[in-house]
């Protein structure tokens, strides 16, 4: 598609969750400009009837530094007013190169020192304990002793790139391993998950219970929207990304999310994870996503649009956010549904059990007929998810080479 001269536009990477498709429809409908990037052929985003552009640009998969010359290339022209932070290195690229990236955007993403701290998870349960925020017991793999315990093995970094483990190139980067779940009373073979990780993990103690998310933007400090979130279903059983999950009101969860937020001084959106220990009685935290959810569509359907906001905050204009948002409000990844109904005969987790498939398969065909809200499928915007559809088929079909 053609460049549109003379008007404000956004940059919206085309990433495989439906958040970008979430951003496209919010902004295009608000009359700003949308220019979709990918370093994919044909991901769902580009076959929106609310992208005005598409720009192909290198992955960062392969080379950092080149997707980062990539998005710079788009911030310098005259129209670009704003890149939209969907995954983890679309907040990292711009805050490491802010010297670069600042001279032709207003930063709508954190400091590099306290990005940092928010990617890694080791300092980031200190500065919750100082923000006087629940959170699991946490230790570096090499200092743990004591193995008689519930305990998870998960990658101290949120992304793995030069600015974190030291052996890194400053144009390689790799996703973090998966968690593991640890046997109790057997001590683990501490080289080999240091091979598999690339660096020392860190060993957390297992929290059972719901999982619960504070979305959030910041400006300098002052939060300008809020909501929250309880997951209903995700990917696999005993958890992990949503596919199915609505939108809450608990006081208990919106102090943990500020205190954190505000003790961080945090600028951007963020998305601040927790599990509800009943046990403890307290929201504990599990992480922070320093960017868009992608579950972004459901705070938008619950009357809370943060991809404008953002734009607004981006722009320097008047943030004019809605004071309240519906409560219960639910949506759904489609096929992550079908994933997760997948997931109950995959691997066995040692520490929850699966329920029965008829039970949960009732569930999800209830809630999808009380709450027909989908993150792709939309009657005026069919082609994402029809896309989405041919790029799993592709994945897992034969039609695969």
């Amino acid at each position: 598609m053609s460049q549109r001269a003379h008007e404000d536009s956004i940059v919206v990477p085309a990433v495989d969750s439906a958040s970008s498709v979430c951003c496209l429809r919010s902004l295009h409908r608000r009359g700003v400009h949308t220019v979709a990037v990918s370093g994919r052929g044909s991901p769902p985003s580009f076959w929106s009837r609310y992208v005005d552009e598409t720009v192909a640009v290198p992955s960062y998969t392969d080379d950092v530094v080149a997707y980062k010359d990539a998005l710079l290339s788009l911030a310098r022209r005259d129209d670009v007013r704003a890149i939209a932070p969907l995954r983890e290195m679309d907040v990292y690229v711009p805050a490491k190169y802010d010297d670069e990236f600042a001279e032709y955007l207003e930063p709508t993403w954190p400091p590099m020192d306290t990005l940092r701290l928010a990617h890694d998870r080791l300092r980031l349960v200190e500065a919750a304990m100082e923000a006087d925020v629940g959170v699991p017991k946490t230790h570096l793999l090499g200092d743990v002793e004591d193995w008689r315990h519930r305990q998870i093995v998960k990658s101290r970094y949120a992304t793995l790139t030069s600015e974190y483990v030291g052996s890194f190139p400053e144009n390689q980067h790799a996703s973090p391993a998966s968690v593991t779940y640890l046997e109790p009373g057997v001590e683990p073979d501490r080289e080999h998950i240091r091979d598999e990780m690339r660096h020392d993990p860190i060993v957390q103690e297992y929290v059972p219970g719901d999982e619960y998310a504070f979305w959030a933007l910041y400006d300098r400090g002052d939060p300008v929207a809020t909501c929250l979130k309880r997951q209903i279903r995700a990917f696999k059983y005993a958890g992990g990304t949503s596919v199915c999950r609505e939108t809450v009101e608990l006081p208990e969860l919106e102090t943990a999310g500020r205190s954190l937020l505000d003790h961080l001084d945090w600028h951007g959106p963020a998305s601040v994870q927790f599990k509800y220990d009943s046990a403890a009685g307290e929201f504990k935290l599990l992480e922070i996503n320093p960017r868009f959810w992608v579950s972004l569509s459901c705070p938008v359907r619950a009357g809370l649009d943060f991809p404008y906001y953002f734009w607004s905050m981006a722009s320097g204009e008047p943030v004019r956010a809605a004071e309240e948002y519906d409560v219960g409000v639910a949506t759904h990844l489609l096929r992550g549904e079908l994933v997760h109904l997948h997931s109950l005969f995959g691997e066995p987790n040692p520490y929850v059990d699966p329920p029965g498939f008829r039970e949960r398969a009732v569930d999800i065909a209830s809630s999808i007929y009380d709450q027909p809200n989908f993150d792709y499928l939309h009657v005026d915007d069919p082609g994402p998810f029809v896309r989405d559809v041919l790029n799993t088929v592709r994945t897992v079909g034969p039609f695969d080479r």
